[in-house]
């Protein structure tokens, strides 16, 4: 299901990234980073917390204004009970929608936003996303401390926020179109292998919105994936040849594999992962080649595991969600 808006915009963004994310291949394009996962907290999800009011102050100061400009204040991360923003949310003391959708919720954040940019009465709204490598991973796997190995399929989840305001008022960046994805489950039972989880959700959503807006491969200039990481990426590629004939060429590429610099970051296996992924790699490099001119159009997917250990343990599969975003230069 594709929503086409006529003045949703993007007005100004932040991001902040510890100190994997730093040592990656956009660490000089944070406005902040820091140095251990703690961030001179007391425990880590906390320092999630931090980051989120640190990203939110600083896109406020972006758009030379404050708490009071913006309407509605929209926040994701994977915490239990979305916890990171619900908590941080007191603090900004502005109405509050928290949303979750794994790592496809900053896509799920535009299409909700930009519906509430459709009401006149709403003009400005502000989104955030934030992960933790150290909060998620001992909520779906195991505690890092626990010293688990894993398969060179695994990917690392990103500790970063990241935040953005979107408005009704023209800006050189123009959000033309949303895809609402539908859910998808092919059987697959292994935590570590996410990029086989996602990778048919993104290709169905990728499919659907060339449908429904009666565009191709040759419209946009990038079509950017959120988390498959190496190996998923690959099976998104096949997957959408064999199953809907489209060749995605060389136009697509996979914010998990190049978030970081994976030949001397190892212990990142297959790429980065979690909510922040896609959007710290968009608010830095996809949106500074857009501004540059260097890129048009950007197809911007993110892809999320619906995964609970719960319903794992229980030898259910995974499923999986995929949305999609179009972001244009406003003309």
């Amino acid at each position: 299901m594709t929503i086409k808006f006529d003045n949703v915009y993007l007005k100004a963004s932040s991001t902040v990234a510890c100190r994997d994310e730093k040592e990656g291949n956009f660490g000089k394009l944070y406005d902040k980073t820091y140095d251990d996962y703690y961030i001179g907290c007391n425990t880590f999800e906390q320092a999630e917390m931090k980051m989120i009011d640190d990203s939110v102050k600083m896109v406020l100061d972006k758009a030379k204004s404050d708490l009071d400009f913006i309407d509605v204040i929209i926040g994701s991360d994977l915490s239990n009970q979305v916890t990171a923003n619900a908590y941080s949310s007191v603090n900004f003391n502005r109405p509050y929608i928290g949303l979750y959708n794994a790592c496809a919720s900053l896509c799920e954040e535009f299409i909700v936003g930009g519906s509430l940019l459709q009401n006149k009465g709403i003009k400005n709204v502000l989104l955030n996303v934030s992960s933790h490598n150290m909060t998620a991973e001992r909520q779906f796997r195991n505690p890092v401390e626990y010293g688990c190995p894993k398969p060179k399929r695994s990917t690392f989840t990103v500790t970063g926020s990241a935040s953005s305001i979107i408005t009704s008022e023209k800006t050189d960046i123009k959000i033309s179109s949303v895809s609402i994805g539908t859910t998808t489950d092919l059987g697959v039972t292994d935590v570590y292998d996410m990029g086989s989880v996602m990778a048919p959700s993104a290709a169905r959503t990728i499919y659907e919105h060339f449908v429904d807006t009666n565009t191709s491969v040759d419209d946009y200039d990038l079509i950017l994936t959120g988390d498959l990481g190496v190996y998923g990426k690959e099976i998104l590629r096949e997957y959408m040849l064999e199953t809907y004939d489209v060749d995605l060429k060389n136009k697509h590429e996979d914010s998990a594999c190049i978030i970081y610099d994976r030949k001397n970051q190892e212990h990142v296996k297959a790429g980065g992962s979690g909510p922040a992924c896609l959007a710290l790699v968009t608010y830095t490099d996809i949106l500074n080649k857009m501004k540059a001119g260097e890129l048009k159009k950007v197809l911007l997917v993110a892809t999320g595991a619906l995964m609970s250990p719960t319903m794992n343990n229980q030898k259910l599969s995974i499923p999986s969600i995929s949305h999609a975003v179009s972001l244009e230069v406003a003309k």
